[in-house]
């Protein structure tokens, strides 16, 4: 009797141990939706199940409501218009980044661009092109040394300097939705705002995540080729190019990428910029400063400071209009294909 019961006890704690890991495995969660004028998609694994979306699409909410150029009442925008206003959490955030890069980049990475980007219509893809003089005053105003902080105020030393945070904003909302998922004990994810990428821990089976670097293309209208395939885990990868958003005037195709030093588009023969950095904000931001240096100054970038731990991908045009890429040694271990 007594051996019939300890079978029985056995097998009863046997089928309430697989019951729990069966209850306890990570479900795949995936939803997607949009926000700053782009999508978002967000995949992760969770054990208890839980869907996050609405909690997300509210940080998003409150993002857009500090940072967006779109939402007029943004702290941001306010700002531009010389408005009193008190900044917050995230506010402050990306305007410390955004000054640590514009220094270290000597400017080329320009966060008071706002005039030059309002002067050319890039963000209305109208207006006149820009006369000389134009834009010689408005370079006057994007000096982002003439601007601080003092406690929640921000202080601007020139009233007509303009605060365009499109560079790096989307970046860091990748990253402030990483950090929720973190603090609910999530920690095996992807997410993507726009094309800005944040990978977590691999997936329960151990795998990395795989994310898709697009070909550049001959026109915005094209189809959607991809180019490469590389594994992350616990990194980030942001990609900035000149082959979707332009203009065409007097048949010249126009980057919307403008040069802070000349106040001009960029010229150089680079198409595509993909850096991985530790974050989304850091890559975001680095990907739009490769963008205006070109390929070869920020090749040189790379291998005096890499004490930022950078890694970086170059798609090149030559003369012939064939593609050629470069890339660090680092982004290069990451490639699938």
């Amino acid at each position: 009797m007594k051996s019939l019961f300890s079978s029985l006890s056995v097998l009863i704690a046997f089928i309430a141990l697989n019951g729990c890991a069966h209850r306890y495995q990570p479900q795949k969660i995936f939803f997607q939706g949009e926000a700053q004028g782009t999508y978002y998609q967000v995949t992760y694994y969770d054990s208890l199940g839980r869907n996050f979306q609405t909690s997300i699409d509210s940080l998003l909410k409150d993002f857009d409501n500090s940072l967006s150029l779109w939402v007029e009442h943004s702290v941001i925008s306010r700002i531009n218009r010389n408005e009193a206003v008190d900044v917050d959490t995230l506010f402050k955030k990306v305007f410390m980044k955004s000054r640590e890069v514009a220094e270290r980049t000597k400017g080329k990475f320009n966060f008071c661009i706002g005039p030059l980007v309002d002067l050319w219509g890039f963000h209305q893809q109208k207006g006149a092109v820009p006369g000389d003089d134009q834009i010689q005053e408005a370079l006057k105003h994007i000096d982002y040394r003439m601007i601080h902080l003092e406690g929640d105020r921000l202080i601007k030393q020139d009233s007509l300097i303009r605060l365009d945070f499109n560079a790096i904003a989307q970046g860091y909302s990748v990253d402030v939705i990483a950090s929720f998922l973190k603090k609910n004990g999530i920690h095996m994810y992807l997410i993507d705002v726009g094309g800005e990428v944040l990978a977590g821990n691999p997936k329960p089976d151990g795998s990395a995540w795989r994310v898709g670097i697009e070909k550049p293309a001959d026109s915005s209208t094209a189809d959607r080729q991809i180019e490469n395939i590389i594994e992350l885990k616990n990194k980030a990868i942001a990609t900035s190019g000149t082959y979707r958003k332009y203009r065409i005037e007097n048949g010249r195709k126009m980057s919307h990428t403008i040069d802070p030093s000349t106040g001009y588009p960029v010229q150089h023969n680079l198409l595509s910029v993909s850096v991985l950095a530790s974050d989304a904000m850091t890559a975001d931001a680095y990907a739009t400063a490769f963008m205006v240096m070109g390929a070869e100054e920020a090749w040189r970038f790379l291998r005096a400071n890499k004490d930022l731990d950078l890694e970086a991908m170059f798609i090149t045009s030559n003369e012939k209009g064939e593609l050629m890429t470069v890339m660090t040694t680092g982004f290069s271990q990451l490639l699938t294909q």
